[in-house]
């Protein structure tokens, strides 16, 4: 009976360890994750070039909540 019980689980290990498992990106992956990246960060806005920075001066708020 514990020889079963160990092949059966031997086998269900064997079973996890699949070697068809993706190593790391393809070349092209690579090639597309970095246009996203230049358009994001293309894309990006400075926040202290929209507003002055003595908005909070002129413009009180009470954040109590």
């Amino acid at each position: 009976m514990n020889r079963i019980l160990l092949t059966a689980a031997l086998l269900s290990l064997a079973a996890c360890s699949s070697g068809d498992q993706p190593t790391g990106l393809s070349a092209e992956e690579n090639r597309q994750l970095n246009e996203a990246a230049a358009m994001l960060d293309a894309n990006a806005v400075d926040l202290n070039a929209m507003a002055p920075s003595n908005v909070e001066a002129e413009n009180p708020t009470d954040n109590e909540s």
